[in-house]
């Protein structure tokens, strides 16, 4: 009877795995129980932080729309909600960047929603 070698796909896997520990510490890139405990809690902390990017920059739009808000004398929230009452649908990102790129634009939609 035929030798079997066996272990191709379990290597395959192994080396995935260890290929993307590269650059970690100590037995977290060359043994494979350890650098799978290691990707893992990588890898959960790469999801986490991409959501809280969004919640970074989120603040960060709206303070940015207040700064500018407060220099042409209207406070952050009443302006929002007049934007709302105007039904003016223009998100705070898209807010942010007319503030700080385009500061007469921002003021022209300050004074179109302090009218009404």
């Amino acid at each position: 009877m035929s030798r079997v070698k066996r272990g191709v796909i379990t290597k395959q896997r192994h080396k995935r795995l260890l290929k993307q520990t590269k650059g970690f510490w100590g037995q977290r890139k060359n043994v494979f129980k350890r650098a799978k405990e290691t990707l893992m809690r990588a890898m959960r902390f790469a999801y986490i932080g991409r959501k809280q990017k969004k919640r970074n920059f989120r603040s960060l739009f709206i303070v940015r729309i207040s700064a500018a808000c407060k220099e042409r004398g209207v406070s952050y929230s009443k302006f929002m909600s007049s934007l709302k009452k105007a039904n003016v649908v223009i998100n705070r990102k898209m807010l942010s960047q007319l503030s700080v790129f385009e500061p007469q634009a921002f003021s022209d939609l300050v004074s179109l929603v302090a009218k009404k």
